[in-house]
């Protein structure tokens, strides 16, 4: 569809379309930012995949910014919508939710589509901390830590905290790790990497006494 047919069909389209027409850039711009690297992408290439008009764009997205953002969002929605799923696996069980999620990471990462974890790929790509892109990276990475957190302490872990922090440093490297040297590399580790800090944790527990 080329932009004067995008165009015309917009004015045609009835009042519902802003909504439809906003999904169907997002989804584009998204799938694109993932694949190929925020920057790499320009808002040209945006309108020419997803068939919308430059106008529509720019009505939904003031600026390319603003689209970064909502990307950003998107993917922080979903990885928890995806994390709640995969917590109800083992739900009452702290330590066994741990364990599970620590396996489904590692499936995730051996995808064939795999491109590296989005919120580590845009904090990357845009150093200034103050971006508003960075705020969303920093929030879910912090996030993170704190369910990590909760979970360990529901566990009993003595110190929460510690293990959340090398869980988040595990995490993030496997993260990585994985989108350059895919499952041949240390990421076949990483599972036993994050049950060998679930067991030291649990070792470390205070005798009980006799």
């Amino acid at each position: 569809m080329n932009k004067r047919t995008a165009v015309a069909a917009e004015a045609a389209a009835p009042e519902r379309s802003p909504s439809v027409a906003r999904e169907r850039i997002l989804e584009t711009a998204t799938a694109l930012f993932y694949q190929e690297g925020v920057r790499a992408v320009g808002v040209d290439l945006v309108v020419e995949r997803s068939g919308v008009a430059k106008t529509s764009l720019y009505r939904h997205f003031a600026t390319k910014d603003d689209l970064v953002v909502a990307f950003l969002e998107r993917e922080d929605a979903e990885y928890w919508s995806d994390w709640d799923g995969v917590a109800e696996k083992a739900k009452g069980d702290p330590l066994a939710e741990l364990e599970v999620h620590i396996r489904w990471i590692a499936n995730h990462i051996l995808k064939p589509t795999y491109r590296g974890c989005p919120f580590l790929n845009v904090a990357t790509e845009f150093p200034d901390a103050a971006h508003p892109a960075r705020a969303i990276t920093t929030r879910h990475k912090l996030e993170l830590h704190r369910r990590l957190a909760a979970l360990a302490k529901g566990a009993g872990i003595r110190k929460p905290v510690e293990l959340a922090d090398q869980l988040g440093l595990l995490f993030d490297g496997a993260y990585m790790n994985g989108h350059l040297t895919g499952k041949k590399g240390p990421v076949r580790s990483f599972v036993s990497a994050g049950m060998a800090l679930l067991q030291l944790a649990q070792n470390q527990q205070p005798a009980t006494a006799a």
